[in-house]
């Protein structure tokens, strides 16, 4: 089964700085804009749930079509956002986690300013290697 998968880590400041597309199934031209898209109409649905329950992993969120927005929030408010179209709630759980211990590790190297572009080709291997193993 082909997926449409696209992760993406927003800073506190509503700043992208890290976007992957992950999925397996097969491109569309514009499907990265759309993408983009879907995900930046869900952040104001994020930060109004972000204030409302003390849970990380805030599940489906919102819907567009056949695709579905994923949501983890961390506790320094940094969001990870997963546009997929699988239901395995359990997978996308611990693919945030692992990708969550991940970011924690980017954000104790001394070289890197928190909140801007996460360049690394490690982390960028990772995340892709974690999306394989659980989505």
């Amino acid at each position: 089964m082909a997926t449409t998968a696209c992760f993406i880590i927003v800073s506190r400041n509503e700043i992208p700085i890290y976007e992957a597309e992950v999925g397996s199934a097969a491109k569309r031209e514009d499907a990265a804009q759309l993408h983009q898209f879907i995900l930046h109409a869900a952040l104001d649905i994020v930060q109004d749930l972000a204030w409302t329950t003390s849970a990380m992993f805030l599940k489906a969120i919102d819907r567009f079509n056949d695709l579905v927005v994923s949501v983890y929030v961390t506790a320094g408010h940094t969001r990870f956002m997963l546009l997929h179209d699988s239901r395995n709630d359990d997978g996308i759980k611990s693919f945030f986690q692992e990708v969550h211990e991940l970011y924690i590790k980017i954000l104790l190297n001394p070289l890197y300013l928190p909140g801007s572009r996460i360049t690394s080709s490690h982390f960028d291997t990772k995340v892709r290697a974690l999306a394989r193993k659980y989505l």
